[in-house]
């Protein structure tokens, strides 16, 4: 091969290496779907998008999330979920059943991936073969209502009745029917208290009267965004009834409630990041196994135990994996 020869073949070499290098990136876009407002579901967003960075992807980068908040009001999940299938994400994040079902109904082609469901049997074929557009994480939130209680029990030994906190929705669900059998077990009589969708504050100071006219002395709350979102305020009621509460979202008891028992939020969303990477990279998710949480938590606020007139045996705060003092 003569010099000019040599010199051809490698100015074109190095042009077409050029040009590869100008080539902007594929951008991935995708949809992230949450029924409550942007601070509410901070901790869940910064914890998916550590899970995104884990795996090598930078918003703005090489993918961009498109990102959507009902602020509470769960009438608007239909149009957000259909604006994001507007825009042809080629994957939306979702997380509760609210907001999977408002997914679920704008689109059937376009890959869902539950952050967390109580239910994933309500969304899917088998959990092993999901069988269609959605796979996920389930929060396991129903077989946990039982050890709820129990945590209940062993902080409050007189505990005899206990309020369950629901919406007409969840009171014939899975959770519930956990709860009832724990309660059987456990020789406990339990008062369901149903407040309706988009509960306002009237809404949670009538409950709570409710409650106390029917004497109960211990008060659960069921999986449901209406407690995420008025977390603060169920709290404050709860002490000013001094009621023993607990529930599933380790914010309950950072606003004030007594402890919290559930799977760990974070774990829970950061995971959520592999299922986007697998979709991204060709899997299906009709193939895409649903997982099980791996890590609970289980928090008790002591200041708030004061306040009631409450002490917690040393072997509950044992097994405690935070301790608010």
């Amino acid at each position: 091969m003569n010099k000019k020869l040599v010199w051809l073949v490698t100015l074109l070499l190095t042009a077409a290496t050029f040009a590869d290098a100008q080539q902007p990136a594929k951008v991935a876009r995708i949809g992230y779907l949450s029924s409550a407002s942007p601070v509410v579901a901070s901790a869940q967003v910064e914890a998916f998008q550590k899970g995104l960075r884990d795996l090598g992807y930078m918003e703005g980068q090489n993918i961009l999330v498109e990102y959507r908040y009902a602020e509470g009001k769960l009438d608007r999940l239909p149009d957000l979920a259909a604006e994001l299938v507007r825009l042809n994400v080629a994957v939306i994040v979702v997380g509760g059943g609210q907001s999977i079902r408002a997914a679920k109904n704008a689109t059937n082609t376009i890959p869902i991936v539950m952050a967390q469901v109580v239910d994933p049997m309500e969304f899917v074929a088998t959990l092993a073969k999901p069988g269609g557009n959605i796979t996920g994480l389930s929060a396991q939130q129903a077989e946990l209502s039982g050890k709820r209680l129990e945590l209940l029990k062993e902080i409050v030994p007189r505990l005899s009745r206990v309020a369950v906190l629901g919406t007409p929705g969840n009171m014939a669900g899975p959770e519930m029917k956990e709860t009832e059998a724990a309660g059987r077990a456990m020789s406990l009589e339990l008062q369901p208290v149903k407040i309706p969708r988009s509960a306002g504050p009237k809404d949670l100071d009538n409950a709570f009267s409710t409650i106390s006219k029917g004497r109960a002395n211990g008060v659960m709350g069921l999986s449901s965004p209406e407690f995420s979102l008025h977390g603060t305020r169920i709290a404050e009621l709860a002490v000013k009834h001094r009621l023993p509460s607990v529930y599933r979202d380790s914010g309950f008891p950072h606003a004030g409630g007594l402890m919290s028992y559930g799977t760990n939020q974070a774990d829970l969303y950061r995971r959520a990041a592999i299922f986007v990477d697998k979709i991204l990279k060709g899997a299906k998710p009709a193939d895409l196994p649903v997982e099980q949480p791996m890590k609970f938590d289980l928090v008790i606020n002591l200041k708030t135990a004061k306040q009631i007139g409450l002490t917690v045996p040393q072997s509950v705060l044992y097994r405690a994996d935070k301790v608010i003092k």
